[in-house]
């Protein structure tokens, strides 16, 4: 990676973690220019306008996503366990304050925008729950859950109680956030689990 590349690279990665903050509507070349201390200039010979900047930030946090809550559990063993390390790591994220919660905030940002970003977005969300799905769907394979168990349903479930999670953490700053949501998943794994 040359010099230009590895710049532009730390630049996005400051940029995603701006606009994990201050949303993605409101990341601009110069208020990247602001929060860095480079150069607009600099900057727009980098992504060239504001609507490039959203693109590739969401790809970048897209990027982190994959890094810090796919990949792992993938690398899980099939069946409820990767399902588990999904859920554990998605969790971890979202405490952190990672990619995941740029999502979330970038969805209500632009749930009624039309327009290129919001097409990104929802692809994004639909590859992952697309992910969700596989991983479930494997554990059907595998067993661990029933064979009438909808995967759909499932990935639809799951992130409604990471949702949840992150407004009662980020939002409402409510101590009990994790502890309900852990209780809400092991309540979807056991009335998906194929009986014994």
């Amino acid at each position: 990676m040359g010099k230009g590349e590895a710049t532009r690279q730390a630049v996005l990665d400051s940029a995603t973690e701006i606009a994990s903050r201050i949303g993605l509507a409101g990341l601009t070349i110069g208020s990247l220019a602001t929060h860095t201390g480079m150069s607009k200039s600099g900057l727009f010979a980098h992504f060239q306008s504001k609507e490039s900047l959203q693109s590739q930030v969401l790809a970048r946090a897209r990027e982190q996503f994959v890094d810090l809550v796919v990949r792992p559990a993938l690398a899980a063993p099939r069946g409820e366990t990767r399902v588990r390390e999904l859920f554990e790591r998605w969790l971890g994220a979202g405490k952190a304050g990672a990619s995941c919660c740029l999502f979330v905030s970038a969805a209500g940002e632009y749930d009624d925008q039309p327009g290129a970003i919001r097409d990104q977005l929802v692809r994004d969300h639909l590859d992952f729950f697309e992910s969700v799905e596989l991983m479930f769907r494997t554990g059907i394979s595998e067993g661990d859950f029933r064979a009438d168990a909808d995967p759909a349903q499932f990935a639809h479930d799951v992130h409604g109680i990471m949702l949840a999670f992150m407004h009662a953490h980020r939002l409402l700053g409510d101590p009990a956030a994790e502890g309900r949501a852990r209780r809400a998943f092991d309540s979807l794994l056991a009335a998906a689990r194929a009986p014994k």
